[in-house]
């Protein structure tokens, strides 16, 4: 890897870290009983399904698109911030941040997942550092106007911004719950529980072997994040998170605004 930007340090995988887990989308989903009539809930397990499969190609492309989101974002942060931010290092990191890419005509999941991986490293230490971790929310926010512009919209309702969570869960192999409308008319609420995420495992993983991290919990940056986009998307959102002797989870809900209201 390239040296690192000069006020930054270089952040990536070690040799030999772990792709995500292997998923078999090939199979069958499994639909159980769901909260009402309309609805579906579907699970994932470690050896089960994915209920959100993906192709190779689209899975590069979603990690493509969340370094997007967060590169755009970053500059368009920076941007409202005005006179005053080190434009030097600021390009170093950038120059960093897409070191090395896989060629135009790779869609291998595991090398764009380690450019993410890496890049999100590095923006959040150049972030951090300078301005501490309450900017990250600023972060979160800024992104969110890119993933509102770029994120296609699905005419799923309140399942769509609940989808893009999971799909999210699905690139790392986390194991999860989601309770979508069968029917888009009735798609004014979502929501997906995420049973064990492996974006911890990930992330431990990459800690063991050397890697630097800046935040101590992933759901520090993550919960942000995924609010972000599912209001920027016109959507109401909870979430709750959890742990247990399986490790860490989350619930996410999305709900339409007049729903809630009428709630």
């Amino acid at each position: 890897m390239s040296a690192a930007a000069k006020g930054a340090m270089a952040v990536g995988p070690a040799p030999g870290l772990a792709a995500p887990l292997s998923v078999d989308s090939g199979s069958g989903t499994r639909a159980m009983a769901g909260e009402g009539e309309g609805r579906a809930t579907f699970l994932r397990c470690a050896s089960g399904s994915a209920i959100v499969a993906m192709t190779d190609a689209e899975r590069a492309a979603l990690w493509r698109q969340r370094l997007h989101e967060a590169e755009a974002g970053l500059t368009r942060l920076l941007v409202a911030r005005g006179a005053g931010v080190d434009l030097k290092t600021w390009f170093g990191l950038q120059a960093e941040v897409f070191a090395d890419l896989p060629p135009s005509s790779t869609d291998e999941p595991a090398e764009w997942q380690r450019i993410f991986f890496r890049g999100q490293a590095l923006m959040e230490r150049f972030l951090v550092s300078r301005y501490g971790e309450d900017v990250l929310a600023d972060w979160a926010a800024s992104n969110a106007e890119v993933h509102r512009t770029v994120e296609p919209d699905r005419d799923g309702g309140a399942a769509d911004p609940i989808r893009r969570i999971t799909r999210q869960a699905e690139l790392y192999g986390s194991e999860y719950e989601l309770d979508v409308p069968q029917d888009p008319e009735l798609a004014a609420t979502a929501s997906v529980t995420i049973t064990h995420c492996a974006i911890w495992d990930y992330r431990e993983k990459a800690r063991s072997s050397g890697v630097r991290l800046t935040l101590a919990s992933p759901c520090t940056y993550c919960t942000k994040s995924m609010s972000a986009n599912v209001r920027a998307k016109g959507y109401q959102v909870s979430y709750q998170l959890h742990q247990d002797g399986s490790g860490h989870g989350c619930h996410w809900r999305a709900t339409a605004p007049d729903t809630a209201q009428e709630a």
